[in-house]
C-alpha cells in the first residue's frame, strides 16, 4: 500500500484512497447486468473488466482492435464480449455502437475509461488535437450513440483527471482545437479531461427527468501505460514514485467501479468523484454555459466527420 493510502482515511461512502475495485463491489449482486468498458486491454481498464466480470456482470470490453480485446479477456472469470473501438477513428466508434445495438441488451453502465496522455509533440486526428479528439470526441460519439441502449437507471461514468485543473484561457480553447497554436502536452491533456467533466455535466442535465445518471471520476495517479506517449523522464519519474505515492491499478479502478455499481452512487448525477467520494473540481468544470457550448461544438464536429 502506498504512503498516501496509509495517510488518507475513508470518506462518507465508507471507501477512500486505498480502496480497491474488489472492495467496493464486495457483497454486491451484479448478476444479470451488462456494462461496457472502453480501454479493456491494460491498466485500470483491464482491472475494471476483471472485477466486474468476476462479480457477475456481462462486460462488453473494448480495445483499439478486437484482437487486443480478445487477448485482454482471455482467462478472465465471467462473461466478456470483446469489441473493437478505436476512439480516434469515427468509423470504428460507429461500428462499435452498431455491434452493441445488435447484441440487444440494455446497458446498466457505460464506463469511458480509455484515453491517451500527453504526447510530447502535437498529434492530430481529423484536424483536431488528438487528445481532445480521442478522450472527448470519441467518447462523445460512443455515449450519445448508445443512449437509447442505456437502462432506465443506467449510469455513464467518464474517467477524467485532476489534470483538468491545468487548463487556461477560458477552459476550452475553442479557437485552437487543432492544437496548432502554442501546443503544450499537459495543457492539452488537461483540456481533454475538462471536456470529459463538462460532457457529463451537460449530459446529466439532459437526463435530469430520468433515473439515468452521468458522472466523471478522477482515478488517481497510476503508473499504467496511459503514460506510454509521455517523455521518458516522466515515465521514469512515475516508476520511482509508485512505491511511495501512486495508486495500484486495483486502487485506480475503484472509483469508476464504485460509481458504476454501488447503491450509494445511485441517483447521484453531474458530479466529479475522487477516491470513491464526491470530490472538488475546477470552476471551469462547473460552468453550465461552457458545458452547453462544448456539447454544441462537439455535435458540429461529429456531424462533419467522414
Amino acid at each position: 500500500m502506498s504512503l498516501l493510502a496509509l495517510m488518507k482515511g475513508k470518506g462518507p461512502s465508507g471507501f477512500g484512497y486505498g480502496s480497491t475495485a474488489e472492495e467496493v463491489t464486495d457483497g454486491l449482486d451484479l448478476k444479470g447486468r451488462t456494462m461496457l468498458v472502453t480501454g479493456c486491454n491494460s491498466g485500470i481498464g483491464h482491472e475494471t473488466v476483471r472485477v466486474l466480470a468476476a462479480r457477475g456482470v456481462r462486460v462488453m470490453a473494448t480495445a483499439r482492435t478486437v484482437e487486443k480485446a480478445r487477448d485482454a479477456c482471455k482467462g478472465l472469470e465471467g462473461e466478456t464480449v470483446p469489441l473493437a473501438c478505436e476512439l480516434c477513428e469515427p468509423g470504428s466508434v460507429r461500428a462499435c455502437v452498431e455491434a452493441v445495438k445488435k447484441e440487444g441488451a440494455k446497458l446498466d453502465a457505460i464506463l469511458c475509461n480509455a484515453g491517451i496522455m500527453a504526447p510530447p509533440k502535437l498529434e492530430q486526428a481529423f484536424g483536431y488535437e488528438k487528445q481532445f479528439f480521442t478522450n472527448h470526441i470519441g467518447h462523445f460519439m460512443l455515449v450519445t450513440g448508445l443512449l437509447d441502449r442505456l437502462a432506465d437507471d443506467g449510469r455513464v461514468v467518464m474517467t477524467s483527471s485532476d489534470a483538468h485543473n491545468m487548463t487556461t484561457q477560458g477552459g476550452i480553447e475553442f479557437d485552437n482545437l487543432s492544437g496548432e497554436r502554442d501546443y503544450n502536452a499537459w495543457r492539452a491533456y488537461g483540456q481533454s479531461k475538462l471536456a470529459n467533466i463538462l460532457f457529463v455535466k451537460e449530459l446529466a442535465k439532459r437526463l435530469a427527468s430520468t433515473d439515468k445518471t452521468a458522472n466523471a471520476v478522477h482515478p488517481g495517479v497510476i503508473a499504467t501505460n496511459l503514460s506510454r506517449s509521455s517523455p521518458i523522464v516522466v515515465r521514469a519519474a512515475l516508476k520511482v514514485a509508485v512505491p511511495l505515492f501512486l495508486k495500484s491499478e486495483a486502487q485506480g479502478a475503484a472509483t469508476q467501479v464504485f460509481v458504476a455499481t454501488h447503491p450509494k452512487a445511485a441517483g447521484v448525477s453531474g458530479e466529479y468523484f475522487s477516491d470513491c467520494n464526491v470530490g472538488k473540481s475546477s470552476h471551469f468544470s462547473k460552468d453550465a454555459e461552457l458545458a452547453a457550448r462544448l456539447w454544441k461544438e462537439s455535435e458540429k464536429i461529429v456531424a462533419a466527420l467522414p
